[in-house]
């Protein structure tokens, strides 16, 4: 197994809610791979844009992000520096 790990940006907009917790629990599961988390709300809108950094191999990334995408009410994008 390949173990060049990548560093990665993972952008996550969040319009329901009631997908925090499971949110938040899967951040959990992979904090491990987590450099850094910013999370804004943005009140008149109703929604929370969420930055997370992670350094991990690419495949775990992608797991990560598919299950974030996967939530009910959550958008993910992410993106993968060079290095």
């Amino acid at each position: 197994m390949d173990n060049i790990t990548r560093v990665a940006l993972i952008g996550i907009i969040v319009e329901n809610m009631d997908a925090v917790e499971r949110l938040n629990s899967l951040l959990h599961e992979y904090s491990s791979y987590i450099i850094g988390r910013m999370g804004i709300p943005y009140r008149e809108k109703n929604i929370c844009i969420i930055s997370v950094v992670v350094d991990a191999q690419a495949d775990i990334i992608s797991t990560l992000a598919g299950k974030l995408g996967m939530i009910k009410g959550i958008s993910v994008k992410t993106i993968y520096s060079k290095k």
